[in-house]
């Protein structure tokens, strides 16, 4: 039966190459808005209309207008410039902490995977990490160094590295069984080239759907951090010192905390969403099923 409207027959052809490429609505609508994120910090210093940190105490808590679209806070500071310039901190640690603990993750999950005698070790500490609170694991860290970026970074990576190594590992423990492996090492091939060439690459599909949960959780974590008053300086924008700082005028002004909560929620479940658009193409099993 034909469409009875000329908009469902618009949307026929759309839908239907969206899906054939396992991809739906919600997935193309995440990957534009953390685009439109991605573009904003990247280029916040062209596109907000005023200094994010200039404190002007005769403009405090000022309604949305022309000039401030989304009012001021309790120091005279554009909302909506420390919102956009939010983005470029919570993005960084989150690409920097996804970096760290994937590599390093990976280097650690192949030799345990692969060395049964290093296995026993590896993994004891791997569960020692996992046993700790990952907020409270950071907050110590950066209690005990110092509130910066890098430390910031560092202390987020330090309990994700687990995850990751605990994901490789269990690959490397079932292809290392596999007939190819066993032909490499009778053949003397070395170890290295062993893990790099032939174990290695089973762990990149998985790996890229892990990566993109690091990163939400890395970017949810930075802000906890922020809100709690253990995160990078009070001084520097980030979504959480931002909902910090308006947690006192709640009942006041409510978009203080509105915009920026908004912002941070809107990143995470776009990045969440991608990371299961991923999970749905790159693994075999789940295509099979919905064939």
């Amino acid at each position: 039966m034909a469409d009875s409207t000329p908009l469902r027959a618009a949307l026929r052809l759309p839908t239907a190459k969206l899906a054939g490429l396992g991809l739906g609505f919600a997935p193309l609508i995440a990957a534009i808005v953390l685009l439109l994120i991605v573009l904003a910090a990247v280029f916040a210093p062209y596109i907000v209309p005023h200094d994010p940190i200039a404190q002007n105490p005769v403009l405090r808590l000022k309604p949305p207008s022309a000039d401030f679209p989304l009012g001021t806070d309790a120091y005279g500071r554009d909302l909506l410039s420390r919102v956009v310039y939010g983005a470029r901190i919570s993005l960084t640690i989150g690409i920097g902490v996804t970096v760290m603990a994937v590599v390093l993750g990976l280097f650690i999950g192949l030799v345990s995977g692969f060395f049964r005698t290093a296995d026993a070790i590896v993994m004891r500490i791997m569960d020692g990490l996992m046993a700790m609170p990952s907020v409270l694991l950071a907050i110590a860290i950066v209690s005990l160094f110092g509130a910066s970026i890098w430390t910031v970074m560092a202390a987020i990576t330090i309990p994700e590295i687990p995850r990751v190594v605990r994901l490789v590992r269990s690959i490397v423990l079932s292809a290392r069984e596999e007939p190819y492996v066993e032909a490499a090492l009778s053949l003397g091939t070395s170890m290295p080239r062993i893990l790099w060439r032939h174990l290695m690459p089973n762990t990149f599909a998985p790996l890229t759907v892990q990566a993109t949960y690091v990163c939400a959780s890395a970017i949810l974590t930075e802000a906890i951090l922020s809100f709690l008053g253990a995160g990078v300086s009070t001084e520097t924008p980030t979504w959480g010192n931002i909902m910090a700082e308006a947690r006192i005028y709640f009942q006041l002004k409510p978009s203080l905390i509105l915009w920026p909560g908004l912002a941070l929620s809107l990143c995470i479940l776009s990045i969440n969403l991608l990371g299961d658009a991923a999970r749905d193409i790159l693994d075999p099993r789940m295509g099979k099923r919905e064939g």
